[in-house]
This record gives C-alpha cells, sequence and structure tokens, in this order.
C-alpha cells in the first residue's frame, strides 16, 4: 500500500469541511444556549442531563465499538468480500439495537424513579432545580443514545468504505435542529418550563433523521446489512467484536466515569462551575472537531488496510504525517485561545442570561483548555496506531493511569483554581496519556522519528510568537476584558484579531519553511489544476 500525502489530506479535508460546517453550527448553538439558558442552574440541568445520552454515544458509538468494528470489517472485506460484510453488520446492528433500546428503558425508568424519591425524601440541595430539572429531561433525551450510537457504528463502517464527507456532514442536521428549536424559544420568548422539555423532545427527532441518512448511505455503497435465515445466532462475529471491543468500551467507560466525576466536582463547586466547563469545552471542540477527528478518521481507515497488508512503513509514514499536521493547526489554536480566549467568549457567550460574571467564572477553564488542545489533538492519531493492529489492551491501560492522574490533579488543583482546576487536570492527564502511548510506540517499532518534533515546536513557536504581538498591539490600544461594548463592534474585533494572528503565523511559518505549509499549498494548487 503506497502512502499519498496528497490523497490523504484531500479525505481529510473533506471530513474537515463538513465538519466545520456542523461546528460553525455548533458555536451559533452555544450563542443561543448561552443567551436563553445563561451560565446558572437552567444550563446546568440541561447540561447535565444531556451528559448522558452522550456517555453511550462515546462508549458505544463513535467510540470503542465503532473503532473495534473498522479493522474487523477491513479483514472480513480483505478474505471473504463485501457480501459476507453485509451479513456480519445485520448481525451486529441487531445485537447492538437491542442493547441500546434496554438501555434507554433503564435509565429512564431510573431517572423517574429516582425523581420521586428526591420528590418525597430529598433535602434541599437534593431539590434543587439543576437536580430536578435533570431527572424530567432524562427520559425525554435517552432515546437519542438509540439512534445516536447507531449512527456512529455506521459511520465508521462508511468511513471504511472511503465515504468520508457525507457521514460527517449529517452532525450538521442535528446542530440545525437545535437551532431551529433554540430560535423558537428565543422569539416565541418561551418560559424555563417549557424551553427544556422541547429542546429535550427535538434532541431524540434529530437523532433518528440522522440514523435514516445513515441508513441510506450504507444502502447507496453496497453494504446495507442482509438479514439472512438465522442472522441471530451468527455468534462468531459478536464474539470477535466483543474480544477486540471489551479492553476499549471498559477504558471509554473508565474515561467517562472520570468525565462524570469531573462534573460532580464541579457541581460541588456552584451552578456556574458546569456551564463554564461546557460552553468552554464545546469552543475547544471547534478545533478537534475540525481537523484532529477527521484526520483520525481517515487514518483509521489507512491504517487499518496498511495493517491488514503487514505494511510497517506505511502506517509510520501515515503516523508521522498526521503528527505532523495536527499540531500545524492545532498549535495556533491553542495560542488564540489562549491569548484571546476573553474576546472569544465575549462575542460566542456574553448577553441575554449570561452575564459577565459568568464569563469571568470561565475565563481560567479557556486558558488551560487552550493549552490542551494540541493534546487532545495527537491523541485523535496516537490511537489509530493501536486500534488498527487490534491491540485494543495497551491503550486501555494507558488510559486507566491517565484517568488516575486526572482525578488526583482534580482534587489538588479544585481546591486553589476551582473549575479552572478541573479544566488544567483534564490537560495534565492528557499530556500523560499522548506520552506514555507513544513510548509504547517506539517500543514496538513505530516510534516517531525525533527530526518529526522539530515541526510541532516550529509551529508551536510560530504561533506563540504571533499572538504575543497580536495581543500586545491590542493592549497598546487600549482594548481590554471589556471590548468594544456592543455585539457588533466584538465582532469585527474578533475578525480581525484571528485575520492579523493568521497571516503572522502563517507568515512565520512560511519564512521557517515548514513543510505542511508546502504540502497544503500543493494539495490546494492540484485541485484548482483539476
Amino acid at each position: 500500500m503506497n502512502f499519498q500525502p496528497g490523497k490523504f489530506l484531500k479525505s481529510s479535508f473533506a471530513v474537515a469541511g463538513a465538519t466545520f460546517a456542523s461546528r460553525l453550527c455548533g458555536l451559533l448553538r452555544v450563542r443561543l444556549e448561552s443567551a436563553i439558558l445563561g451560565g446558572g442552574a437552567l444550563a446546568s440541568a440541561w447540561f447535565l442531563a444531556f451528559m448522558i445520552p452522550n456517555l453511550f454515544r462515546r462508549l458505544l458509538g463513535e467510540g470503542a465499538l465503532g473503532t473495534a468494528l473498522v479493522p474487523l470489517i477491513a479483514e472480513i472485506e480483505e478474505h471473504d468480500g463485501i457480501p459476507e460484510v453485509r451479513r456480519k453488520l445485520a448481525t451486529v446492528l441487531t445485537a447492538l439495537g437491542t442493547l441500546l433500546a434496554l438501555i434507554v428503558v433503564l435509565f429512564s425508568l431510573a431517572a423517574l424513579l429516582s425523581g420521586q424519591l428526591i420528590e418525597w425524601y430529598g433535602n434541599a440541595y437534593w431539590r434543587s432545580d439543576r437536580y430536578t430539572m435533570m431527572l424530567k429531561l432524562l427520559p425525554l433525551l435517552m432515546p437519542y443514545a438509540f439512534f445516536i450510537c447507531l449512527t456512529g457504528v455506521i459511520g465508521a463502517v462508511l468511513n471504511y468504505a472511503k465515504i468520508f464527507f457525507l457521514p460527517a456532514l449529517t452532525a450538521l442536521l442535528f446542530n440545525i435542529f437545535m437551532l431551529a428549536g433554540l430560535s423558537a424559544a428565543w422569539f416565541g420568548n418561551f418560559s424555563a418550563e417549557i424551553i427544556l422539555p422541547f429542546l429535550a423532545i427535538l434532541t431524540p427527532v434529530a437523532g433518528a433523521i440522522q440514523l435514516f441518512l445513515m441508513l441510506w448511505m450504507l444502502a447507496k455503497c453496497g453494504r446495507f446489512p442482509v438479514f439472512y435465515k438465522g442472522f441471530w445466532y451468527d455468534r462468531e462475529i459478536l464474539k470477535r467484536l466483543f474480544k477486540l471491543a471489551t479492553p476499549g468500551i471498559l477504558g471509554y467507560g473508565a474515561l467517562q466515569v472520570s468525565f462524570v466525576i469531573d462534573r460532580a466536582l464541579a457541581v460541588s463547586l456552584g451552578d456556574r462551575a458546569v456551564p463554564a466547563l461546557t460552553y468552554v469545552d464545546r469552543i475547544i471542540d471547534l478545533p478537534i472537531g475540525i481537523f484532529a477527528v477527521s484526520l483520525g478518521s481517515v487514518l483509521m481507515a489507512g491504517m487499518a488496510k496498511a495493517a491488514a497488508e503487514a505494511d510497517r512503513e506505511s502506517m509510520l509514514r501515515q503516523l508521522e504525517f498526521s503528527i505532523r499536521h495536527v499540531w500545524f493547526v492545532c498549535a495556533p489554536l491553542a495560542a488564540g485561545v489562549i491569548f484571546f480566549h476573553a474576546d472569544v467568549l465575549r462575542v460566542l457567550c456574553l448577553g441575554g442570561k449570561y452575564t459577565m460574571e459568568d464569563l469571568h467564572a470561565a475565563r481560567m477553564v479557556a486558558v488551560f483548555y487552550g493549552m490542551g488542545i494540541p493534546f487532545f489533538c495527537s491523541l485523535k492519531v496516537l490511537l489509530p496506531a493501536f486500534y488498527a493492529r487490534k491491540q485494543m489492551k495497551t491503550p486501555f491501560y494507558v488510559s486507566l493511569v491517565a484517568i488516575a492522574v486526572n482525578i488526583v490533579m482534580n482534587l489538588i488543583l479544585m481546591i486553589p483554581l476551582k473549575q479552572g482546576g478541573l479544566a488544567l487536570a483534564t490537560v495534565i492527564s492528557s499530556l500523560v496519556n499522548n506520552s506514555l502511548l507513544m513510548m509504547i510506540l517506539r517500543k514496538q517499532g513505530l516510534g516517531i522519528n525525533f527530526k518529526t518534533f522539530f515541526s510541532p515546536l516550529r509551529s508551536l513557536a510560530a504561533a506563540i510568537l504571533a499572538g504575543a504581538m497580536v495581543w500586545y498591539s491590542l493592549r497598546k490600544l487600549g482594548f481590554g476584558i471589556a471590548g468594544c461594548g456592543s455585539i457588533g463592534k466584538d465582532i469585527i474585533l474578533l475578525i480581525s484579531i484571528s485575520a492579523a494572528f493568521g497571516c503572522l503565523y502563517l507568515l512565520f511559518s512560511a519564512i521557517c519553511r515548514a513543510g505542511e505549509l508546502q504540502e497544503f499549498m500543493s494539495v490546494v494548487r492540484h485541485r484548482k489544476n483539476s
């Protein structure tokens, strides 16, 4: 298998383009959510309730199960052909759908029962709005877990079939639905009692439409499941998938437990902590989703094929290429958030029910999460190097170490830094995770060449220099945390900052003769010529 950088980047850009549209709508969603829900108890209830179906999405959808399915599909298609893939998919999707339906029912009943118990026996703390509203919303939201998990697994199959753009585009549909719902709540001046149930009902409706579109794409590429006689008893594929996915499920499960602990600790810090972490997390998710996840999806498909062909050299070249480009894109994004987080939060959140006090509560979170962007993103391209070779246990053990570090650092740092300490603990654990995975890859003969690390350092230096110059210029011109005083002027200011910072970064990269910039331009020129 010959690795072609230009083709690799094109596929990544296709996914990134679709993801960018979705994430752009996501930023508009953050703007509306912050204005309508604010940064207090109402937002806490919504984010805590939405967290539960999202945990299953990461666990049984695009997370461990979808990841484990890709190398298995690659092996089956390589040896037995597409007809066998279609038969195996029927078994997998039926079993997964049954499990998800059971989970939806159990969690919905548990929420209803917990709400009733709190009403009968709960004290003032448990009867607070954030808990009572959360438990009322959960039965309405849980069907979304069923739809989005099946969507994630099908998306993994489509990615292996080299269909990247359209599956990534379906995420845009969800954000469009949520934007429509939030806009209706804004212009209809809905009360708090109506807004959250309305959004909770809209969420699984959007998920159902996403799943229908993914099934349609599966049929278009000739991989729609074939429900042959006796497919339910085909336990071989389930055993193989369970064996591959179990370490990943345990790892993702432990990670989600860590995430729940984060949010539980945040709740103990007050009503503003959970919204501060969630709004910033949504903003930080923009670079991770646009490029790192896009690159990781393409990388997983490419590495799975290379692993099936036992082409270790191609795997190493793909890995080094991905690391260089992740840092080339993510280093300036990290620097941008660190230097200009106040401007970003002011434009994306401030207004309506979101006050300046809510913004101040999120500032330290933004700084620390910004520092972690390159580490969060590089994980997305390191993990496929293990998953493509069906090595699910190693990342699991490493994740346990990182989770332990995260929990310990949470307890230490939340005391002096509050929610900022929770964000910093997440960054430290991600750094530990990256470091351990790279050390293990080196021992396995997939060690990244030390010369490759020069590119991330160069990108980081260029980003810091560009950010510092723009930040210093703004302070000299008299712009501070208060901004320009109006949303229109603040948007213009943020666009100007982004343009100046981006131009300086590209200029410094060109002066340093960054190979990533040249590779990107070669793809652009090729597209123009074609």
